[in-house]
């Protein structure tokens, strides 16, 4: 071949000239669209859910202001191809501006009887594809059940009720994750997967998912209010070896997020509450994130990965209630059973492949809510017993050859209580430094 025909084929590969596999593009738009229509810019579909049963890999969809939970208000949707979902589009499509135009996931609270799974589920990304999820809010603020009494702050209502507690009317919180790719959805993901410009606010983990090869991706965005961690994910390949992994899925990328009030599991604080939780079989590049107010820590690398594969840098970690980064030695397959060692020098040499430039300095303003702010930091758990031996009760117990018995009573000033979506779309671009900045 001579050196122009290497020239004309190098543009082409480049540019994908003479290629008939365009991607499709389809438009949703909630207030005009209709699910019979073509999905065309003029004749948009009405629900996500139409356009993904259609869309084919590659292809983007378009979607305008307004609120989506699944057709017939289902409360989720289910993601089966490698699709750019991109959500922030004013209602004729002209513009784009995910502040200015909101598109959101926020299940009501009915939707909770049935639609008891993930806001959105990522289930087919084969390798050599790439999913791109850009532009949306995801809150299952309405959908939670919360306590009338227990952690009541004026204002934020109560505490989030757990999964097995009972409310007085309607379902109970559904604890799923906001947006999820893990075996328990069956998911397969091989490519790469994007996650980048959107908000995530009171779930139970924002994000949650495992691969077996390839690379995600999550980019600039806010997570708030959040439960067990904001982020977790791990590999679903790799290799083990005696004392743990020896060979890894693929490549994480957290650069640019802004990750604030992370939840505990259960109210008395005691377990989980991470911005970002190192998992096993993967390599980390956790760069440029602003992680604040975290339960336990800013980021947890107590899972046995190997340092080597982990790089930590140009991160602000402030207010996290135990430490900045909660850290134990690899090399052993009992991990948990160790010792979890509290860093407090963020760029402390711990082996990893990279930490520099890491800081728990706040000497910048954040535009929170002052209200959650000063409650979270002064949130209590405290547990009671009303025990009388010699009550008449356990009196009549003791004839009887019975174990005397006493009420316990657990209370919490706070415990994920709903975070308030109306400014929080005023984080993008808050601090310079770190943290997600204003969307492209």
């Amino acid at each position: 071949m001579n050196k122009l025909k290497k020239i004309i084929v190098a543009i082409v590969l480049l540019f994908g000239l003479g290629s008939t596999n365009f991607a499709a593009e389809f438009f949703v738009a909630r207030d005009r669209g209709d699910n019979q229509n073509p999905g065309t810019k003029d004749a948009p579909f009405k629900n996500i859910e139409a356009a993904l049963k259609v869309a084919k890999a590659g292809d983007r969809i378009c979607v305008a202001q307004g609120n989506y939970f699944g057709l017939r208000d289902k409360g989720y949707l289910e993601a089966p191809q490698p699709v750019e979902l991109l959500g922030g589009y004013g209602g004729d499509f002209s513009a784009r501006d995910i502040e200015k135009f909101p598109t959101t996931i926020i299940p009501d609270r009915n939707s909770g009887a049935s639609g008891r799974k993930p806001l959105l589920s990522i289930l087919n990304v084969p390798a050599g594809t790439t999913f791109v999820l850009d532009g949306f809010i995801l809150d299952r603020g309405e959908q939670n059940a919360y306590s009338p009494k227990d952690g009541l702050i004026e204002g934020l209502g109560g505490r989030i009720l757990s999964e097995t507690e009972k409310p007085a009317d309607g379902p109970s919180t559904v604890n799923e994750p906001l947006v999820c790719f893990t075996n328990k959805v069956n998911a397969r993901i091989e490519g790469e997967l994007i996650i980048r410009n959107c908000v995530f606010l009171n779930g139970h983990f924002a994000i949650q998912g495992g691969f077996k090869k390839g690379s995600v991706k999550i980019l600039n965005n806010i997570f708030a209010a959040n439960k067990m961690a904001a982020i977790e994910v791990f590999g679903t390949g790799g290799r083990k070896g005696s004392k743990g992994p020896i060979e890894k899925s693929g490549q994480v990328e957290i650069a640019n997020n802004t990750i604030l009030f992370t939840w505990s599991r259960l109210k008395d604080f005691a377990d989980m509450g991470y911005g970002i939780r190192i998992m096993t079989m993967v390599s980390y590049d956790i760069h440029d994130n602003l992680i604040g107010c975290s339960v336990l820590t800013g980021i947890d690398h107590t899972r046995n990965n190997p340092n080597e594969w982990v790089k930590i840098d140009n991160n602000i970690l402030f207010l996290n209630k135990q430490a900045p980064l909660l850290y134990v030695e690899p090399g052993t397959s009992a991990a948990g059973m160790m010792e979890r060692v509290k860093i407090g020098d963020l760029n402390a040499d711990l082996g990893l492949a990279s930490c520099k430039g890491n800081s728990d300095k706040m000497n910048f303003k954040l535009p929170l809510h002052k209200v959650y702010l000063q409650n979270f930091l002064n949130a209590r758990y405290s547990e009671s017993a009303d025990f009388d031996p010699d009550s008449p009760a356990n009196v009549l117990r003791e004839i009887v050859g019975l174990p005397k018995q006493g009420k316990l009573s657990t209370q919490v000033t706070m415990f994920a209580n709903r975070y308030p979506i109306q400014d929080v779309m005023s984080l993008f671009g808050a601090v310079k430094q770190a943290g997600a900045q204003k969307p492209q």
